[in-house]
């Protein structure tokens, strides 16, 4: 019992320290002007379409074209911002010796990766939020009085997100520099295309759907989808019908992985950080500048 408590008490430590490094990072971007601009910028670009499109409608429906957008910038704002900006953030901060000092302090690793879920999960929460708000006051078929909608989205989202920042964590640990951290887009959108982001994922080959369906990208869309479509709009998909215990279950298989593949894979990418490590890779920058 004594072993046990004295395990634990550690890595309790670690997690809500972890908490408080990410709630003071969330802080930080959201009292810098700077930061706070680079985060809102990319989400006004996004959300321009539903504007200028509020008013077309989709052929031989009633249904706003922004409408049936509104659910894809959801999906591209989970998925892509919670996932790239993680691994983004982990590989910019290996580079300047962040990991390298947490290295140092008892379970550093693990309160490193819960600071970052933290602060990226609510600044992919809070721009979440924003598109809904923005469905809402723009669209006649988003409702604020639609216990459906918020009810699907209270546990699609959190869930979402345990899915995907993990992956994200582990997809930063095997990026050495920042400069080739574009390198992680390629499959993400090669993905997003056949999750049914931008296009019906039923209207593929069967054998695609399948590759798609093994993923959490296809399952986050397909959840948004059904808090923010009207259940007609099921049709469409795969099997005919919204599958929210088949996304709960994807989604959360995911979670329990990525939680714990993630640690593993930074404390094993932090024992191979060293000081001449680190001073090799600047080095390298120096001698071959973007």
């Amino acid at each position: 019992m004594t072993t046990t408590t004295a395990t634990a008490g550690p890595s309790a430590n670690a997690v809500r320290e972890g908490v408080r490094r990410g709630v003071r990072e969330l802080h930080q971007m959201v009292t810098n002007r700077q930061d706070l601009a680079g985060n809102l910028i990319w989400l006004f670009g996004m959300l321009a379409p539903l504007y200028f499109l509020r008013d077309n409608e989709l052929p031989h429906s009633t249904m706003p074209v922004a409408g049936f957008i509104l659910p894809s910038v959801m999906s591209m704002c989970l998925a892509f911002n919670g996932m790239f900006s993680l691994a983004q953030q982990l590989v910019v901060e290996r580079q300047d010796g962040t990991l390298l000092r947490l290295k140092a302090l008892p379970h550093g690793m693990l309160g490193y990766l819960i600071g970052k879920m933290t602060s990226v999960a609510a600044t992919v929460l809070l721009a979440c939020a924003i598109v809904t708000l923005t469905g809402i006051c723009m669209l006649k078929g988003v409702s604020p009085a639609d216990a459906g909608l918020w009810a699907t989205l209270a546990w699609m989202l959190p869930l979402g997100l345990l899915a995907v920042l993990p992956a994200g964590a582990v997809l930063g640990s095997l990026v050495e520099s920042p400069r080739n951290i574009g390198l992680i887009m390629i499959p993400l959108f090669g993905l997003a295309s056949v999750s049914g982001i931008f296009y019906p994922a039923s209207r593929l080959p069967e054998w695609v759907q399948h590759v798609a369906e093994v993923f959490p990208l296809y399952w986050i869309g397909l959840g948004a989808r059904s808090a923010l479509l009207p259940d007609g709009y099921a049709a469409v998909e795969i099997g005919a019908s919204w599958r929210h215990w088949e996304t709960a279950g994807v989604l959360g298989c995911w979670a329990v992985a990525g939680l714990l593949l993630a640690p593993a894979v930074l404390r094993r990418m932090a024992r191979r950080e060293s000081g001449s490590a680190m001073v090799s890779r600047r080095e390298r920058a120096l001698r071959n500048p973007v």
